[in-house]
């Protein structure tokens, strides 16, 4: 073959940068204006669904779709369930304010109950992985099972008088654990070193094949 008619295969590679830091801010300032609600600090929903809206579920999807790309697993599905439970939580929202047209009698919020128990089910399976990620994601998790759990009885007529508050306090806390986990990936990412540490990974379950 001669030189004319060699060809030359090149390859451009796309380098994205973490989106983790963006998606947890996401989630951290969705619960904690949602928190104030719950708390009683705040009344009304409106004004938090376009925090829900843009911050909870656009922010968070993005991550996730930049993290399916670089092949970040645990990133990529969870900020994108989490990601899509605040996008369909902002549409009950608008339903039930009347912005999508009347409801009248067809709405029955025990289906909404429904839904947090179902999210707190693969919440379970979120919680393990991040036990192997790091202690703050994992203290995440072990409240956002607590949020969904006491939301989903709640709303099911549960004993709403204790679990409307350890949901509103639960939410409270994610948010504030959620900005220092945020503000730590990014700082962690810029630098290139650890600033401010996340927490060892448990290490109860070993990735990997067993042995």
């Amino acid at each position: 073959m001669t030189a004319q008619n060699q060809s030359v295969v090149t390859e451009t590679k796309m380098i994205l940068s973490d989106p983790t830091a963006l998606g947890v801010f996401g989630l951290s300032l969705t619960t904690f204006v949602a928190s104030s609600a719950k708390l009683g600090w705040t009344s009304g929903s409106t004004f938090i669904i376009p925090w829900a809206i843009f911050l909870g579920s656009a922010a968070q999807i993005w991550a996730s779709t930049v993290d399916f790309k670089k092949n970040n697993y645990f990133g990529a599905i969870v900020l994108g369930a989490f990601g899509l439970f605040w996008a369909a939580v902002a549409v009950h929202w608008m339903m039930s304010l009347g912005w999508l047209g009347p409801v009248g009698d067809k709405a029955d919020p025990r289906q909404f109950g429904f839904a947090c128990l179902a999210y707190f089910f693969f919440s379970i399976f979120i919680t393990i992985a991040a036990f192997e990620a790091n202690k703050a994601f994992a203290a995440i998790l072990v409240l956002i099972n607590i949020l969904l759990l006491s939301l989903g009885l709640a709303l099911l007529g549960v004993a709403p008088e204790t679990f409307n508050p350890l949901a509103a306090w639960s939410e409270f806390l994610i948010s504030i654990i959620g900005f220092y986990a945020a503000g730590a990936i990014f700082l962690n990412n810029y630098f290139g070193r650890t600033v401010l540490p996340l927490g060892a990974p448990m290490g109860f379950i070993r990735k990997g094949p067993a042995k």
